[in-house]
């Protein structure tokens, strides 16, 4: 892609090869007669309706069991999944698709190009008010569209015929075509939308299906489910797998015993199974493009305070929280954009934007700051809550922040409020918070992916921080800067220490999920950007 000379996507996605080791050739060893794989999920799974998806399990599901125009591969691969060919006129904002005629959906019709228009038009209708609707901003009035302003009828896509896709850009994107492997970005059938209505993605019965997979088992609230082989997939000679049976085990000590009574191929770990595991040849670590971070609720006055933010900040000691509770490879955090994800003239992102305000540890400077603020808003001391996950992972991450705010800061209050992880969503994008730990995984190999979050308005602004001058270089690096590379950069490297001087959030960890597979499973791909997990040709050797 020409895009390869302004960022670097190598490292991004290159875990698969790293940490799974599963990627490897099937030549090293025969499928075995049992191919079912037991996969443990440490939350619920929230949605199968590709507009409303928000968190990782729900989208891995989604894309093993639905399939767009391309699959994220091995090593970051563009691979073809319902296009066939793929043309681009000569200034880059036409792209011509022509998709291929054996693909169906579950319910046996066809899958063609009026279900991506349909489905494209469907996310960014401001009725279906779908936090993704944002990242179509460049494809032909797309802001427009979202904002109400002009019909989804004029939103820059046409099916020419059955079999030919062509979208119109009003600016160029230089990460488009990863874009098009990203959840949001598949298509849907109408008939089943309107069938099931309101119940739509709701639980495997009301959805149907193009992908490797069809969903079986999920109610809608149940904590097990399974993807099974689908033999309408068009490339169903590559399925291996029978089925994948999945269960939300929250405590990785229940779940680890599971695994070591072959109950399960895979577990996730927390911090001291990790360090007792490390030189298990079972063991692995994938790193991930997902940055954890505090958001402040600042339309509370006292988190207006730009003080009161800065202190809370500084009196996390982020070294200690990787080292001694997280303690599976995550890494502190300098920037919100993650470690690896993109980099300029071999320079990472993360060290031409890295700053020490907003992302270091230091007592002296937190307190300061804390009873400067306290005293502004007219305090002796500030209660507020903590909201957080209630896997065992996440509260103790709670717990530790808990800990240090109440130590480090005279007068602070700190309530931990743990809650499953869809509920705490709900709370976050509705503002029933003072302060969350949140976290965001890269959709695509781009800083762009986590920085526009934090513009005016975006749907994940769940803080509501509001800065002109951040918007304006986003908006610069998106427009008038989006093909000049060095410009680009900088805007986006200037964005990103703005961020964090003015505490627009606090960039905490990057995260490293330790795990124990069996060497039995083979061929699953990792990608730490984007889809999670490709299940597509996994299977279980002999």
């Amino acid at each position: 892609m020409n895009w390869k000379k302004v960022l670097s996507t190598s490292v991004a996605f290159a875990a698969c090869s790293l940490a799974l080791g599963a990627c490897g050739s099937k030549s090293s060893g025969q499928a075995s007669s049992q191919q079912t794989l037991r996969w443990s999920e440490p939350s619920e799974l929230q949605t199968l309706d590709l507009s409303k998806v928000v968190d990782t399990v729900s989208s891995d599901m989604i894309s093993n069991s639905t399939e767009g125009l391309y699959r994220l591969g091995k090593n970051s691969k563009i691979e073809p999944g319902l296009a066939t060919k793929t043309q681009v006129s000569d200034n880059g904002l036409k792209y011509t698709f022509t998709l291929r005629k054996n693909s169906k959906w579950s319910n046996g019709e066809p899958v063609t190009a009026k279900d991506f228009v349909y489905s494209w038009r469907r996310t960014v209708d401001p009725k279906t008010a779908s936090e993704y609707a944002y990242l179509f901003d460049g494809v032909k009035n797309a802001t427009e569209v979202t904002a109400g302003e002009k019909p989804t009828s004029e939103l820059g896509v046409k099916a020419v015929n059955n079999y030919k896709l062509v979208v119109t850009l009003d600016k160029k994107l230089p990460y488009f075509k990863l874009l098009m492997g990203f959840t949001p970005f598949f298509p849907q059938n109408q008939k089943a939308v309107e069938k099931f209505g309101s119940k739509y993605g709701t639980s495997a019965k009301y959805m149907v299906y193009n992908g490797p997979y069809k969903m079986t088992g999920w109610t809608g609230s149940n904590l097990k489910w399974k993807l099974v082989k689908n033999n309408g997939y068009w490339d169903k000679k590559n399925v291996k797998l029978n089925d994948i049976s999945f269960q939300v085990t929250k405590s990785p000590t229940t779940s680890y015993n599971l695994y070591q009574d072959n109950k399960l191929d895979e577990t996730y770990l927390n911090a001291e199974q990790a360090k007792q595991l490390s030189n298990n040849k079972e063991y692995v670590s994938l790193n991930q493009s997902r940055t954890n971070y505090l958001e402040f609720n600042q339309t509370k006055k006292e988190f207006q305070n730009k003080k009161i933010r800065e202190a809370i900040s500084y009196a996390i000691n982020r070294q200690q929280l990787v080292n001694k509770v997280l303690g599976n490879g995550s890494l502190v955090s300098k920037s919100v954009v993650s470690k690896g994800l993109a980099s300029y003239k071999g320079q990472d992102f993360t060290k031409d934007a890295a700053t020490t305000a907003g992302t270091s540890y230091n007592k002296t400077k937190a307190q300061k700051l804390w009873k400067e603020g306290l005293k502004e808003l007219g305090l002796k001391k500030l209660s507020f809550s903590l909201l957080g996950d209630d896997d065992d992972a996440n509260k103790d991450v709670s717990t530790y922040l808990q800990s240090q705010l109440e130590t480090n800061l005279p007068g602070a209050e700190v309530s931990v409020l743990s809650l499953p992880k869809k509920t705490r969503i709900t709370r976050s994008t509705s503002g029933q918070f003072d302060v969350v730990v949140s976290g965001w995984g890269a959709d695509f190999s781009d800083p762009i992916s986590f920085l526009d979050l934090f513009t005016k308005g975006n749907s994940y602004n769940n803080g509501k921080w509001d800065s002109s001058e951040y918007d304006k270089l986003i908006t610069a690096s998106k427009t008038t800067d989006v093909n000049n590379t060095g410009k680009r950069w900088n805007d986006l490297v200037k964005a990103s220490q703005l961020l964090n001087k003015e505490q627009g959030v606090a960039p905490l960890y990057q995260l490293s999920q330790a795990q124990m597979l069996k060497s039995k499973v083979k061929g699953v791909i990792y990608n730490t950007a984007g889809v999670a997990f490709n299940f597509k040709e996994a299977y279980i050797e002999k």
